[in-house]
């Protein structure tokens, strides 16, 4: 066979992820221990944070919303920020761990203060909550965004980076499952009766969890991926670059819509146990056996973390397949779907709505996974494209996009329960349950549909991912 001078595909497959590229196994686990660190308090964020401001704290509803869309809003333009000053940090530790483990124990002393109440009116504890939950978010970004950014330098595979965001998203799960089995239990261990007493002991037990593994990821991890020898440093060109950036768009797109679907769901799930299905008693092999509401919803969101990790774990297998963009493109769709069919449940109906959320819990798992690894691939694409690398603002600017989600979704949540009439701590009238219903199935799964529709659009496809960082390769070699 004469030598045309090109390789065939599965050659380049096997020359981009050669040996020097593959991360030990040790590694991979200590990067991803970053994300059950952060995943600890994100899930508290998503799941309970919204409770404990109207039912422990003493917030009206409407006000908590407001204050999320104003906070979370002036956290998300900080990220852009801090990306940019971690890809101008040059230290013998690298750009971006140094910043992790410094700042690890300011975001977990945060984290304590924020689920602290003080015996304020209700205009004192709002102004305690934005001071508290800003500052919180503060050290959330600057220790998070160089998180995310390391992913994007530990490897120049497309295929590892997606091997160890399967690792990061399975620890990250684990965070989930730590804060969904225990939170509730320690509140009540550790308040005995007063819940205000109970949040502020389980922040610091959580928060000290959360500190241990970020000091494992520091101490386990390297940085791999240089940007170009010649590149000067030109904030305008970089931001040029971001917006021209067909890849980074349209995930960054999708990734508002998920988390809004993410939010919404997750952030009812406890008013939905709490004020609609209620305690109940079930007819469990014979045996009758009461059940309260918080033993539901944690059950409920411990089965849909263990679902969602068995994803997360075959999402390698699902990505090379089917490609990445058709995985996560079909992943989100059937959520979607599976979610709408919760708005036509009865409280009795335990388990097809345990059903509902296992379904929707499993493919959520790839979701995840690929939205990481389809930002670091738009950084390759983005270098490839532009002969530039600007890691931690394309990772920031992600980070952008999800917080952009994580505060629609929490403000929408907020605003729709006082539309609808919530008031906390009562039996709640019609109307009311309506709301907490839609919240949970119908408004969730539109926007997971609009991601669905964005991502259609997604240029990146495995094959040209493995064709452009030959093309990569062979740049870095020769500089």
């Amino acid at each position: 066979m004469a030598n045309t001078g090109k390789q065939p595909f599965e050659e380049k497959a096997i020359n981009v992820n050669n040996q020097a590229n593959k991360l030990s196994l040790k590694e991979k686990i200590g990067y991803s221990l970053g994300d059950t660190a952060s995943n600890i308090y994100f899930q508290t964020f998503i799941i309970f944070l919204l409770n404990f401001y109207t039912d422990v704290f003493g917030i009206p509803a409407a006000a908590v919303g407001t204050m999320f869309l104003l906070t979370r809003i002036f956290d998300a333009i900080n990220d852009p920020i801090m990306g940019t000053f971690a890809d101008r940090v040059n230290t013998r530790w690298g750009k971006f761990r140094p910043l992790i483990i410094f700042f690890a124990i300011p975001f977990v002393v945060m984290g304590v203060l924020t689920f602290t109440t003080p015996d304020y009116d209700v205009s004192g504890k709002l102004i305690y909550a934005y001071i508290t939950y800003n500052l919180l978010m503060v050290m959330y970004t600057i220790v998070n965004v160089p998180y995310s950014a390391l992913m994007g330098v530990i490897t120049p595979s497309s295929l590892e980076r997606t091997e160890i965001s399967s690792f990061r998203f399975v620890a990250a799960f684990v965070g989930g499952l730590i804060v969904q089995g225990s939170t509730i239990f320690l509140v009540k261990y550790f308040g005995n009766g007063n819940d205000a007493v109970g949040w502020q002991w389980a922040m610091g037990c959580l928060g000290g969890l959360a500190l241990i593994f970020l000091f494992i990821t520091f101490i386990t991890t390297k940085e791999r991926v240089q940007p170009p020898k010649d590149q000067k440093t030109d904030l305008r060109k970089d931001l040029s670059d971001l917006f021209a950036n067909k890849a980074w768009l349209l995930i960054g797109g999708a990734t508002v819509f998920q988390l809004i679907f993410i939010v919404m769901r997750n952030s009812t799930i406890v008013y939905y146990f709490k004020y609609y299905v209620l305690d109940q008693q079930l007819n469990l092999f014979g045996n009758i056996i009461d059940l309260s509401y918080e033993s539901f919803t944690s059950s409920f969101l411990l089965s849909g973390t263990i679902f969602t990790i068995l994803g997360a774990i075959l999402t390698k297998w699902m990505s090379k397949k089917f490609d990445k963009k058709f995985t996560y493109v079909g992943c989100l769709l059937i959520s979607s779907i599976a979610n709408i069919f919760v708005y036509f449940l009865q409280p009795h109906n335990v388990v097809m709505i345990y059903l509902l959320n296992l379904i929707v819990s499993f493919v959520w798992g790839p979701v995840s996974v690929l939205q990481w690894a389809m930002y670091t691939d738009a950084a390759d694409y983005s270098e490839w494209k532009n002969k530039r690398r600007a890691t931690g603002l394309i990772m920031a600017a992600s980070l952008f996009m999800l917080k952009l989600g994580l505060t629609l979704g929490g403000a929408l949540v907020g605003w729709m329960l006082a539309f609808y009439g919530f008031v906390a701590n009562q039996p709640q009238t019609n109307e009311a349950t309506k709301g907490i219903i839609l919240l949970i199935s119908i408004y969730p799964a539109v926007f997971g549909i609009i991601g669905v529709l964005l991502m259609l659009f997604y240029p990146l496809t495995n094959k040209m991912m493995i064709s452009m960082e030959q093309d990569l390769s062979v740049r870095r070699q020769e500089t």
